[in-house]
């Protein structure tokens, strides 16, 4: 995970100020980032760098881990070392991908808890996600079902709360890792990611505050990808 990045602290904070601290090309660091990059499942946040001083923007198309934090890359170059620049992020898709995100915890917890399955894979998009799990029995109506359990959680509406422990306290806790053949990040700290009595799991990604912020899990479809591995397709609906 390396450096905590400020959208692991606040994730509804869309539009701040900052200067350039460096530039190459069209790659862009900024002294202060809000933007998530790519990875852990979810994709770059979307937005803008408006230049302070003559109101010139540019979209940022990707965002990339750094040792530093985040690497912005721009659709243009023309930013220097020590411009003022006005941060915007595309709140719409970002909110989305929160909600999509803390969904995949709750359906991986509900599925988990059923079954005993760990997530062997996933990808958040904005419109749709999916999440592959090590599943022995391939149940299209099974897989329905804890969609429809996990819209009876979010009805309930728990809160969620984000603390940072040492690597090795973290991994000590049950159920600190529920993905399959795969460990957190090496870094001297993980980021915990819990739901009140449902989900605790280390996880780097942006998260809503309430289980009602995801709206409603809409089940879209479920595929057999191979031996003990099942794929669910799934949105969130206002």
């Amino acid at each position: 995970m390396g450096a905590r990045l400020a959208c692991q602290e606040d994730g509804y904070k869309s539009e701040w100020e900052a200067y350039v601290v460096k530039a190459e090309g069209t790659a862009v660091w900024l002294n202060v980032s809000l933007f998530y990059p790519t990875g852990g499942g979810q994709p770059t946040d979307l937005g803008s760098l408006t230049r302070k001083e003559d109101g010139a923007g540019f979209a940022v198309i990707q965002g990339k881990k750094d040792p530093a934090g985040v690497v912005h890359v721009c659709d243009k170059m023309g930013l220097q070392a020590g411009d003022r620049v006005a941060c915007t992020l595309d709140w719409e898709r970002r909110y989305r991908l929160m909600r999509s995100h803390t969904a995949a915890h709750l359906i991986g917890a509900i599925i988990n808890r059923e079954t005993g399955a760990l997530v062997t894979g996933k990808q958040l998009e904005p419109e749709k996600s999916r999440l592959d799990f090590s599943l022995e029995n391939f149940d299209k109506s099974l897989l329905s079902r804890y969609a429809d359990l996990a819209n009876e959680a979010i009805a309930r509406d728990a809160p969620l709360s984000l603390s940072w422990l040492p690597r090795a306290a973290a991994l000590a806790l049950p159920g600190m890792v529920k993905l399959a053949n795969k460990m957190p990040p090496e870094a001297d700290e993980l980021r915990i990611v819990e739901i009140e009595g449902i989900d605790r799991q280390a996880c780097g990604g942006t998260h809503v505050r309430r289980l009602s912020e995801i709206g409603r899990v809409e089940f879209l479809k479920a595929e057999n990808k191979g031996a003990e591995n099942r794929r669910l397709y799934y949105a969130v609906r206002p």
